[in-house]
């Protein structure tokens, strides 16, 4: 047996940094088409969180499916944050989690109590979500990997996508940006034991509270923000929904630890990804470098991004405030007269 081997170690990627890029990901189905169903709500084909099936006339299923290499050294903690990764595509989506199965790639010499610790991690979370793991299925693998298959329900009137957004709609984010920078560079040894641990407590946080509160407002469209950036699933949105998009950067919650790493350009590979996919769409203006890098950071269980009817933006932004880790008031949604469909401002 393996001992005293850092899990991050064994893994050339860490978290939502291995995602495959959206370019590439868009070229991979781009010939493949989906079969008509009147009752699939929300295919592959839409670039969404999670797919969704009618069921019946009040209820829906919402499936999801994500997994990733370690992102932390203690397994346990590997457990939970993949864990709350895979519930958040559910939350997104406006649904509730109900059940989950494992999915588990380990190298044959890993020690059995590190397996257990991730799927302890796993269970654990699973639980908070008031929802229970049934089973799921392990391989070996010479790198370890661990996340969920999620199953959700939702009112089909009430199911949310990313595609919904409407000009005069408020945009807010739940959790603050960074946290790719800041994994990156802990893998690394450069972070500190503060952001480290801020790292984890956002990564470990579950976006059911931000989802609680969006049910009972306006919400147009949603998503949540992890291995695109908050511009590359921006930029989705945006496209979806036929709009133009306007960011306000200062009015961000940019974690400023993670902004001193990108000035110094410890930056994760996924982040060039991301700006390689969406930077034709944004018209960055005046917008420092640095801080561009941030908003292209891939997040590991990020925040969710809530575009809300203005008439109930004040309200929904009150109740936010006390419900998630960070309620930021970010930008507008406006009708698209052509250019680029965010403006960074």
């Amino acid at each position: 047996m393996e001992e005293n081997v850092k899990l991050t170690k064994l893994a050339k990627c860490a978290g939502c940094g291995a995602k495959v890029g959206a370019g590439v990901l868009a070229q991979l189905l781009d010939d493949i088409k989906v079969h008509h169903d009147p009752n699939l709500l929300v295919g592959f084909d839409k670039s969404d969180d999670a797919s969704v099936y009618k069921v019946s006339d009040d209820l829906a299923l919402v499936q999801t499916v994500d997994f990733f290499p370690p992102i932390a050294d203690d397994p346990y903690l590997f457990g939970q944050i993949a864990a709350t990764n895979a519930l958040s595509d559910v939350y997104a989506m406006g649904g509730e989690p109900k059940l989950a199965l494992n999915i588990m790639c380990v190298p044959e010499k890993m020690d059995k109590e590190d397996v257990h610790q991730i799927l302890r991690g796993g269970y654990d979370k699973v639980y908070e979500a008031g929802a229970l793991i049934t089973g799921g299925h392990s391989i070996f693998d010479d790198e370890p990997k661990y996340g969920l298959a999620v199953t959700g329900f939702v009112h089909p009137d009430k199911m949310l996508t990313n595609s919904g957004a409407k000009p005069g709609d408020v945009l807010f984010l739940t959790k603050p940006l960074g946290i790719g920078i800041l994994t990156t560079a802990a893998k690394a040894g450069l972070c500190t034991e503060a952001g480290s641990n801020l790292a984890i407590r956002l990564m470990t946080t579950l976006n059911k509270s931000a989802r609680d509160v969006m049910v009972n407002y306006r919400v147009h469209a949603c998503t949540d923000v992890t291995g695109f950036g908050l511009l590359g699933h921006c930029y989705e949105m945006a496209q979806g929904s036929d709009v133009q998009v306007t960011l306000h950067v200062d009015d961000m919650d940019l974690i400023p630890e993670a902004l001193e790493f990108a000035r110094m350009g410890v930056l994760p590979a996924g982040m060039y990804r991301n700006r390689t996919f969406a930077e034709s769409g944004v018209d960055a203006g005046e917008t420092e470098l640095a801080r561009q890098d941030v908003l292209y950071d891939p997040q590991t269980s990020g925040g969710l991004l809530i575009s809300v009817d203005p008439s109930d933006a004040d309200a929904f932004w009150a109740e936010l405030r006390s419900a998630v880790p960070s309620a930021q008031r970010i930008g507008t949604v406006s009708a698209y007269g052509g250019g680029a469909r965010i403006r960074l401002k």
